[in-house]
């Protein structure tokens, strides 16, 4: 059984975790002060409330693998995350869903195909409460298809931001060229998906060495 530390168990995907862990013998929530006898951290909070737990990990000496997944850290708190990776393992992920992680083989392959100049959009839904725009799955997106055009085919990514209703993520790439004009799409149905993708996660990163983790190189 995996000992947790839960930051943001009074939110929103603190409460999808908390649910999931209720139905499962896989995972005890230890409700105490951080200390090494959690097995690992997961934090669905804000940026400042993960900063602040990563000092409290620093000054406490503990080395805890932590799975993140909050999203609208600025790039000096990224920085914090990536020396904090030196010291002990960490997985930061703006999109915990095994979804998106099929959306983006769909992209590579789309990618590898591509022959001629082509504009690419992000299109990023979330409900009208969503603090950050654009999502961090958006600009995840963004950075794997730059990180994937090898032959430069793509001219332009735009990423465009909506904030009504209440959806839970819908996000949409389109590719489009003079020849042919492709979408891909994932929607999350549920926050289930993403607390079961940080659950999932936690059972791996336990064992790995101290380093900066993505869900895909799990």
């Amino acid at each position: 059984m995996i000992n947790l530390y839960l930051n943001g168990a009074s939110g929103r995907m603190g409460a999808a975790v908390k649910s999931i862990i209720s139905e499962t013998n896989d995972f005890n929530l230890l409700d105490k002060d951080l200390s090494e006898e959690h097995d690992c951290i997961i934090d669905f909070s804000r940026p400042d409330s993960c900063i602040n737990l990563i000092l409290e990990r620093k000054n406490k000496k503990i080395l805890t693998p932590l799975i993140i997944g909050t999203t609208g850290f600025n790039e000096q708190q990224l920085g914090v995350i990536e020396e904090a990776a030196k010291l002990s393992p960490i997985l930061l992920s703006f999109n915990m869903s095994q979804g998106i992680s099929n959306l983006k083989k769909g992209i590579k392959k789309i990618i590898q195909d591509l022959n001629s100049s082509t504009i690419c959009t992000i299109n990023d839904y979330h409900h009208v409460n969503k603090v950050d725009a654009p999502s961090g799955t958006a600009i995840e997106l963004k950075n794997f298809i730059e990180e994937k055009d090898k032959n430069k085919f793509i001219e332009s990514i735009e990423i465009k931001s909506f904030r009504e209703g209440d959806f839970f993520g819908i996000h949409e790439v389109d590719f489009k060229s003079n020849e042919n004009h492709l979408t891909l799409k994932h929607k999350a149905l549920s926050r289930l998906i993403f607390a079961d993708g940080a659950l999932r996660a936690a059972k791996k990163i336990i064992n790995k060495n101290p380093g900066l983790y993505n869900l895909e190189s799990i």
